[in-house]
């Protein structure tokens, strides 16, 4: 019979997806009130800083203009992650449990924005757009160049799906095969106590 999952494990897994989330809604509406169209503010001179983007695909835009399907697959990965974790059980292990809380807290924060709730729309002029109409795209902010080279711009959810997957590696690559590691919350099978 299967153990159930600790509660610390729901605590950590929420608490972590929602820093993550909170902290990625936060930054970017502090630079979006900040910083105006086609401004750069270097933190280290032609190298990286922040500049305000619409992303309105994924990646690095690919699939523009698809966010209604990109907002269906982030819902429908929000709910896998979550029966994963926590009815099949794979949440007793800690770093599925925080490399998977990282990826959610991504998800979220990008979701957030394709879905329009950040309340931006379209001025008068852009391409392809109905001045007026809600922006359904992700905000991205972080600037990285080198000379002429640029990385497409990202934002913090960016970076927690990376290093959610990062972490999701690394599980793959060195967890140790032939079960579960003990809950440390529950006594372990055999013990005395």
């Amino acid at each position: 019979m299967k153990q159930p999952v600790p509660f610390s494990r729901y605590l950590v897994f929420f608490a972590l997806a929602g820093a993550v989330f909170a902290l990625d809604l936060a930054t970017k509406r502090w630079i979006f009130d900040r910083l105006s169209w086609h401004e750069i503010w270097w933190l280290w001179d032609g190298k990286f800083g922040f500049q305000l983007s619409l992303n309105e695909g994924a990646l690095t835009g690919i699939g523009w203009g698809l966010w209604p399907l990109f907002a269906a697959l982030s819902v429908g990965a929000a709910v896998a992650i979550l029966i994963w974790l926590f009815a099949v059980g794979a949440a007793r292990d800690w770093l599925l449990n925080c490399a998977l809380a990282l990826i959610m807290g991504g998800i979220l924060g990008n979701l957030y924005d394709r879905l329009g709730l950040p309340g931006l729309i379209w001025p008068e002029g852009v391409s392809g757009h109905t001045a007026g109409t809600t922006i359904h795209a992700v905000r991205d902010f972080v600037l990285m160049a080198a000379g002429s080279w640029h990385w497409p711009n990202y934002n913090l959810a960016d970076s927690a799906l990376v290093c959610g997957a990062g972490l999701l590696v690394c599980h793959a690559l060195f967890a140790k095969t032939g079960g579960e590691e003990p809950v440390a919350d529950e006594p372990s099978a055999g013990s005395d106590s």
